[in-house]
């Protein structure tokens, strides 16, 4: 039972980090990494279920995921196997950060294209999002 409950935990940090890294990824994309874009992704990995005492581990693991990583599809191979709720969760996410600055650039734009379809968020659905996420920063 014991070891059960700790591969769980280890399991859900896991996706957690990946989705983290994500994140770090779209804020750092236009070489702007901000206070607030950090405060977005805390915000989503508590949403997500992260206990408030693991965030700061959360986010250290994370950076330095993002850091060595290759490629995205390091990080949304786990994402894209979530509910479509939590899914759509990190869309609004990643649109937050993009907007944190009031514009996105071409890079963040190809990214979210990108994510689209490797999460399978349809295009209605990732337009109907970013409209959201624009008017509650215009």
């Amino acid at each position: 039972m014991f070891f059960n409950k700790k591969k769980e935990i280890k399991s859900e940090n896991t996706y957690l980090i990946k989705v983290a890294s994500l994140l770090v990824h779209a804020a750092k994309i236009d070489e702007n990494y901000s206070d607030i874009e950090e405060e977005i992704i805390k915000k989503t990995l508590i949403e997500l279920g992260a206990n408030q005492n693991d965030v700061d581990t959360l986010m250290i693991k994370a950076k330095q995921n993002e850091e060595k990583a290759n490629q995205i599809l390091d990080f949304t191979r786990e994402i894209k196997k979530l509910d479509e709720k939590d899914k759509i969760q990190i869309i609004k996410s990643l649109w937050r950060i993009i907007y944190s600055n009031k514009d996105a650039d071409i890079y963040e734009t190809n990214l979210m294209r990108r994510l689209s379809g490797l999460l399978y968020i349809d295009n209605k659905t990732m337009g109907d999002i970013k409209e959201q996420i624009k008017k509650e920063n215009f």
